[in-house]
């Protein structure tokens, strides 16, 4: 269920009960008399829930990392922040942008819904911008033409698999740098097991060594950084911007599990960047 929708609906039933104790009911109260327990349960919930769904819907929204496709840079467990300004100022529950702020940038963590289920949150890497060119071929990245550096930093431990990957320091050219995995054992690209059909796939050419796309008005190319673990807009197709959530840009907490308490990595919180 929309966690958005519920706090909407709240704070619009919680706000129509406190304005009317406020402005009605209250005054016909003789005095003395205690409140009615719908102000009791109802409107006294307004002064709490308002400003919880002003803070999650046009600044600041916690989220969860489910899954491993963005190790190294972000761990199954991590808590995150993400940054709703950052993109724009959408409206909540229809996440129609009504004020542009700023947009995607190469480089940037986003979270975003995922296209083919928009009650699904995603979160990768943004690696192609509206118009850009992105090649992902015998698992070398290049952007309108130009490869992208990359600098092996050794090996890297998956912690919940104890897979070993090649972990590599990637240069998106414009001074963004980040890590990332790579799978000596998988294969470039399987198309006929991977490729979901979307309205785009005219844009994108697929072999068994990799994918190029030529990225649409509107839309983002995606890819998560655990690359041969990660289903993106190799997979998928491209992130419309109606779809975008925000930036995330902070750690402030990590459980593998809550019990026991030694699931808690305290050493991951502010590891993001």
């Amino acid at each position: 269920m929309d966690f958005a929708l519920i706090l909407f609906v709240l704070s619009i039933v919680s706000g129509v009960l406190w304005c009317y104790d406020v402005f009605k009911a209250r005054k016909l109260r003789p005095k003395g008399t205690p409140d009615p327990w719908w102000v009791e349960y109802g409107a006294s919930f307004f002064p709490v829930i308002l400003p919880i769904f002003m803070l999650r819907s046009f600044w600041i929204e916690p989220f969860r990392i489910p899954s491993g496709s963005m190790i190294p840079t972000l761990l199954v467990g991590d808590f995150i922040l993400v940054n709703k300004y950052a993109y724009g100022v959408r409206l909540p529950v229809l996440n129609k942008k009504v004020i542009a702020v700023g947009d995607p940038q190469r480089g940037d963590v986003m979270v975003f819904r995922y296209p083919h289920d928009t009650t699904q949150d995603y979160i990768k890497r943004v690696i192609g911008l509206p118009g850009d060119k992105v090649e992902y071929i015998n698992k070398r990245l290049s952007i309108n033409g130009e490869v992208m550096a990359v600098h092996a930093e050794g090996d890297y431990l998956i912690p919940q698999t104890f897979d070993v990957f090649q972990k590599l320091e990637e240069d998106l050219g414009n001074g963004r740098k980040h890590m990332m995995l790579n799978n000596r054992d998988a294969q470039p690209f399987v198309p006929e097991q991977m490729v979901v059909p979307h309205a785009y796939s005219g844009n994108c050419n697929y072999s068994g060594v990799g994918v190029t796309c030529t990225v649409p008005p509107g839309h983002y190319f995606v890819m998560g950084d655990n690359r041969d673990q990660s289903a993106d807009s190799r997979v998928w197709g491209f992130v419309p911007d109606e779809n975008i959530v925000g930036r995330a840009f902070f750690v402030w907490f990590h459980a593998d599990r809550i019990l026991p308490p030694s699931g808690v990595n305290f050493g991951r919180i502010g590891s993001f960047h």
